[in-house]
């Protein structure tokens, strides 16, 4: 993780403006600018900002016992769980610290990520889910019917999801099904997972915002899957195995789903990770099109308005996500695959 947040950093700090005058906005004045470039090491040479940046990661830091330097550990929300004095510096066991937003005035980029965050993983998860339900019973029905009309029609219908692009296909959704024939299937355009009682009785769960940002998020790895699970088949049903078993006189429906389809699905495993992973950065323009509050309509927000704290938080926590999601797919290989378990 060093790396991504070593990249992250690199990508970052070469982007035009000035923090300091980001989060003045129209307060903006020389005098003003100079004191926050002062607090937060706004002044400093890049190597040392580099240098900052890690030791705010790190869930152990290293700052000055001077009140009057930047590095100060009071100079920092820190969720602090253990800390001891060494000569001239404080050492600091801590939280991860993903600093403030530019924006929002003394609101921590961890506590927008925690709010969003779980927002978009429903959303990835539920495109993701039916993705997986009807790419593998198109693949399988598809192999089924090899060279029929039915098979040709399903190829074609796949192609043109993966060659669709998100933006695209989510306003084209959200017209239809939310305006169109809004009296029809009863969706709105926009809408997110919790919505505000317009008679103060706080939050409620509206499940029908799901459905067109998750159909609309589905539609490229559904394609995907579906092919894959289609090749995959047919290529399993010309193993030996499978022609021993037919010999044997196993009924085709045992064949298929007892001997073929698990042995088939390690390609369709590998496809779903990284769909899933990519799914939680790339639900960027679904969000924003659906009014959806996640991470991605947050991304968003923040390259608006050059809030960069956020823009990397959200960065890193994507890639750690994906760090976890490669790690949860080796061990589902584990149960699919015997040969590992020999």
């Amino acid at each position: 993780m060093c790396g991504v947040a070593s990249l992250v950093f690199c990508l970052f700090s070469i982007l035009p403006g000035d923090p300091s005058r980001m989060m003045l906005g129209q307060r903006d004045n020389e005098e003003m600018r100079l004191v926050i470039q002062k607090k937060y090491g706004f002044d400093q040479p890049i190597q040392k900002q580099y240098l900052f940046y890690l030791n705010d990661l790190s869930p152990i830091s290293f700052h000055s016992n001077d009140p009057e330097d930047f590095t100060n550990v009071n100079n920092h929300n820190y969720t602090i769980l253990a800390s001891a004095s060494i000569a001239e510096f404080d050492v600091v066991v801590k939280a991860p610290y993903l600093r403030e937003s530019f924006v929002r005035k003394g609101t921590s980029v961890a506590s927008i990520i925690s709010d969003t965050l779980p927002n978009t993983f429903v959303l990835a998860v539920a495109a993701m889910f039916i993705a997986l339900l009807l790419g593998i019973t198109l693949g399988v029905y598809s192999a089924i019917n090899q060279h029929k009309f039915i098979d040709q029609l399903l190829s074609s219908v796949s192609v043109l999801g993966m060659a669709l692009p998100s933006f695209f296909s989510a306003i084209l959704m959200a017209w239809l099904f939310g305006f169109v024939w809004q009296k029809y299937t009863g969706l709105s355009m926009t809408g997110s997972l919790f919505e505000v009682d317009d008679y103060g009785n706080g939050e409620y769960i509206v499940w029908e915002n799901l459905i067109l940002p998750a159909l609309t998020l589905g539609i490229r790895p559904l394609a995907v899957v579906m092919q894959l699970t289609r090749n995959s088949i047919l290529d399993t049903l010309n193993q030996d195995y499978i022609r021993t078993a037919k010999a044997k006189g196993l009924s085709s429906i045992r064949i298929l789903f007892v001997h073929a389809l698990p042995n088939a699905l390690n390609p369709v495993v590998t496809s779903a990770s990284g769909w899933l992973a990519s799914m939680l950065a790339g639900a960027v323009f679904v969000e924003y099109i659906f009014g959806w509050n996640g991470l991605g309509k947050e991304i968003v927000y923040a390259l608006n308005y050059l809030d960069l704290p956020l823009v990397m938080g959200a960065v890193l926590t994507l890639s750690i996500c994906f760090v976890l999601i490669t790690i949860f797919t080796d061990m589902i290989y584990y149960f699919l695959d015997p040969r590992l378990r020999s």
